[in-house]
């Protein structure tokens, strides 16, 4: 069986999860908006359990929580909801955010700017940090909202949220951090002075389809223009009928990840970083990201004298393997990441991403480490062979 090591574009939905959703597809399968009988008042009360399940994974309130289709909604909802509010209310607003972002955040970053809004997109050092006087420095007085995700999807990098954090919140900024890839590294609202979060369940061994946007309600709220009109739903910021299956096993996911996690990060950080020894050991590979600050079950990788995509053929029928971002693979691009760390065009067509996950186990991290070394060792002979 081909092991998977891609869990930064998904990740398998956990038997607990599809255990709790199973009854709300055909036996519980109220509208939660529906407050007349009791299908509607029983789907009420376990998106209301999930709410608190999710809240609970951040720190926040339940009120905090807004339920979206996932990361990439709840991205713009935080991006495009505070601009447009800010111009709403007559101002210029200007945003800043990062190169190695996702383009769930450029692109609408960049719609922005199409509107008039004007843009600063900070630089990133070679480790894939940027800089908190990078960001002093790009802060204006008409300033309104800073997006910096919090790991990275590629790299896994982890940026210093509490350092940007402060900063935002001296400058009396909005704070929005991606945090798609954090389930192994927590947000911690209370403590991580973050404004807006956004999350996916299908990052987290949920389901695909549903993801949340945490909306801080006090010291400071934050004022977001809605996306979509109709029904009032989610405190009028976000319409449309509740997914409850969806909601139910992205609350449990939620959960089930908290709990797992003082066992899991140890394990995944000793799993990623033996397989790294057995790469690193071939010399001419290289370690993308910052290795301190870094996600435990990430390894980004750039191999000398070898094509990534040449290598991925090499393995499929080993292990499931990326290049990057699952967004991008779609369509073709280079990695913005890579390049945004200033990594020459060899080593960013030679790079691939890892990702581990809770099933993975020592036998697959043998074994795709052997096929690695090997199919490596081929591919290097054979671009000898024919300079």
């Amino acid at each position: 069986m081909t092991a998977y090591f891609d869990h930064h574009a998904t990740t398998p939905c956990a038997d607990e999860v599809v255990a709790a959703m199973a009854p709300h597809w055909q036996e519980q399968f109220g509208n939660a908006a529906s407050r007349g009988h009791r299908l509607g008042i029983a789907a009420r009360r376990a998106t209301e359990t999930a709410r608190g399940q999710v809240a609970a994974f951040l720190g926040a309130s339940p009120k905090e929580i807004v339920f979206t289709s996932g990361a990439t909604e709840s991205n713009n909802l935080a991006i495009l909801g505070v601009a447009r509010a800010a111009l709403r209310e007559g101002r210029s607003p200007h945003v800043v955010t990062v190169a190695t972002e996702h383009k769930a955040v450029l692109d609408p970053v960049a719609a922005l700017e199409k509107e008039g809004v004007a843009t600063t997109v900070l630089p990133v050092d070679r480790r894939g940090l940027v800089a908190p006087e990078d960001l002093v420095a790009a802060l204006r007085p008409s300033t309104v909202l800073v997006s910096v995700m919090a790991v990275n999807n590629e790299i896994g990098v982890l940026q210093d949220l509490d350092a940007i954090g402060a900063i935002c919140r001296d400058h009396g900024v909005a704070f929005h951090s991606d945090g798609a890839q954090s389930g192994w590294n927590p947000i911690d609202v209370r403590t991580t002075p973050v404004d807006l979060v956004s999350l996916s369940a299908h990052k987290l061994y949920g389901p695909k389809g549903i993801g949340a946007l945490y909306v801080r309600r006090r010291r400071p709220a934050v004022q977001l223009e809605p996306l979509q009109y109709g029904g009032g739903h989610e405190r009028g910021l976000r319409s449309g009928t509740l997914p409850v299956p969806l909601i139910v096993g992205m609350g449990t996911a939620c959960e089930l990840v908290s709990a797992e996690r003082a066992t899991q990060v140890p394990r995944l950080t000793a799993l990623r970083d033996g397989l790294w020894s057995r790469l690193e050991a071939l010399g001419g590979v290289t370690r993308n990201g910052d290795p301190d600050r870094h996600a435990p079950h990430n390894l980004n990788i750039s191999i000398d004298g070898v094509e990534a995509q040449a290598l991925l053929l090499a393995v499929r029928d080993v292990v499931a393997l990326s290049t990057g971002s699952a967004c991008s693979s779609a369509t073709l691009e280079r990695s913005h990441v890579l390049v945004a760390l200033g990594l020459p065009d060899q080593a960013v067509s030679s790079s691939m991403r890892m990702g581990l996950g809770r099933h993975t186990t020592d036998a697959e991290v043998q074994a795709v480490g052997d096929a690695l070394v090997a199919k490596i060792g081929e591919l290097r002979g054979l671009a000898d062979l024919y300079e």
